[in-house]
């Protein structure tokens, strides 16, 4: 009877899933993660043909950091809000927080925040709301004497 439990164990280590958010500002990411070949999706398109560029080479960072991890699992993450900038931040810090979770390794939170703090912690900033009768949110209102 204890050896089919420990069978039952290792059978839902094996075909592990992890749920993981990401968000900064508007933008938040939600990555699933699964053992796979490497195949990583943003909102249903190859991460290869992800524009533009410079999101792309700010999403692969973690990925590049964690090594051989990533080349063993399938990440598919599905992203809204926000601008290209604060999507981009929301899905590497999703993709990171993934890796760390599915590892489990102390190591490679390390070497995450090591690199950037923002891989692994939320940028919490906001805009800040701007003020009646201002035009901005610091800016005061003109105000002219003659």
């Amino acid at each position: 009877m204890a050896k089919k439990k420990t069978e039952k164990k290792e059978e839902k280590t094996e075909g592990k899933v992890v749920h993981v958010s990401g968000a900064r500002k508007r933008a938040i990411a939600r990555a699933t993660l699964r053992e796979g070949k490497g195949v990583i999706r943003v909102n249903s398109l190859l991460l290869n043909n992800y524009k533009p560029d410079f999101a792309r080479d700010k999403i692969i960072e973690p990925l590049i950091i964690a090594g051989d991890i990533s080349n063993k699992v399938n990440i598919d993450i599905n992203v809204k809000g926000g601008g290209w900038r604060a999507q981009s931040d929301a899905v590497r810090l999703a993709i990171s927080r993934a890796l760390v979770k599915y590892s489990g390794s102390k190591v490679l939170e390390k070497s995450f925040l090591d690199y950037d703090r923002n891989l692994i912690v939320a940028d919490i900033r906001r805009k800040e709301q701007r003020k009646p009768n201002d035009s901005k949110a610091r800016a005061m209102r003109t105000k002219s004497y003659r």
